[in-house]
């Protein structure tokens, strides 16, 4: 009955939100994000919006709402697959309790050192666009794309650069299962907290560090309550552009042809915006505090490495037979990747 009575408020709430002239385009689509606005995600979002409504010509208006004004994340993916909101982000750390196999991208050093090879086989991949399409479309969810936003950087009131650092440490992360496990392999104490509650529980030391990209840290002021950032390159943050698969089958052809168009383009887009906003951010970080940066060495990486070699048979056991398939398909297209990278 609870669980009836939420959904209830947020579809209230949906309805609260739709501005008058709603009604002026032949449809509506709202678009969710699991980020605040002036992010990766609404950057995204926004040239979603501007060139899928200028290529409709007044057809399509594209709603979007920024973190919070809809629900956590969680509740974003139900909204998704109930048809209530048309698109949404989707991260994998929050996605994999729902689809198992998303948690691929949650394990430590899977993608290239090499940016470009990681660009190349998000884009492109078998493993996600079909293998890990299949298990969205299972789920009621078309994925649109993967979208890149930085590797992600431990804070905390310690340097990060040992797994024995990381004994009893209580680092937040995301609600996935997997998460949970690679950060037990480093002898820490994960804790998941809703993203809009990490600030806090830093400042209230109810968590002693989190992780995340840089713009994240800056724009949510994560380093106000942190002594160290610690950068071992372990893993991307990306996250999944998802639509309803039963709205969007249900779609006229030329819309559809659209969306997929724009999600093309918005590969090399979102990729340089990302790009600049780590860059950006990290310098006002550097500006604005005395937060102590430490980069890992490569021997201090691969101590990290060998010891979350074992988390990716707990991927296997969580995800099963295609889980197996994403992983072991993901991996050999990084190394091809490389490979024809080294040979330019």
């Amino acid at each position: 009955m609870l669980k009836k009575s939420k959904k209830w408020m947020l579809a209230a709430g949906l309805a609260a939100l739709m501005p008058f002239n709603a009604l002026a385009a032949d449809y509506t689509w709202r678009f969710a994000l699991e980020e605040i606005q002036g992010s990766v995600q609404d950057a995204y979002a926004q040239e979603f919006k501007r060139r899928v409504e200028e290529r409709s010509q007044g057809r399509v208006e594209v709603q979007v709402y920024p973190y919070g004004a809809l629900g956590t994340s969680a509740q974003l993916t139900e909204l998704v697959q109930n048809q209530a909101i048309q698109f949404a982000f989707a991260s994998p750390g929050h996605l994999g309790a729902v689809i198992p196999e998303v948690q691929v991208f949650s394990l430590h050093f899977i993608f290239s050192d090499n940016n470009a090879v990681n660009k190349s086989v998000l884009a492109n991949s078998q493993a996600i666009n079909q293998l890990l399409a299949q298990a969205y479309a299972e789920k009621n969810l078309e994925l649109l794309s993967i979208v890149p936003e930085g590797w992600m950087v431990w804070t905390g009131d310690r340097a990060l650069n040992t797994p024995e650092a990381f004994k009893d440490f209580k680092i937040r992360t995301m609600t996935s299962p997997l998460l949970v496990e690679a950060y037990r392999a480093y002898g820490a104490n994960p804790t998941p907290m809703p993203y809009s509650e990490v600030y806090s529980g830093l400042q209230l030391k109810q968590i002693d560090g989190q992780v995340n990209p840089i713009f994240a840290i800056e724009e949510m002021s994560f380093y106000e309550v942190q002594s160290h950032m610690t950068f071992a390159r372990q893993a991307q943050f990306v996250t999944s552009l998802v639509a309803n698969k039963t709205f969007f089958d249900g779609l006229p052809e030329d819309l559809q042809k659209i969306v997929k168009q724009v999600r093309t383009e918005l590969v090399d887009h979102i990729y340089d915006v990302q790009h600049d906003f780590n860059q950006s951010r990290l310098q006002k970080i550097k500006e604005n505090s005395d937060i102590k940066m430490v980069e890992l060495t490569e021997a201090e990486r691969e101590a990290f490495r060998k010891a979350s070699l074992d988390v990716r048979q707990t991927y296997v056991e969580q995800a099963g037979q295609r889980g197996q398939e994403v992983l072991n398909t993901l991996l050999a297209e990084i190394k091809a990747a490389e490979t024809k990278a080294a040979a330019r």
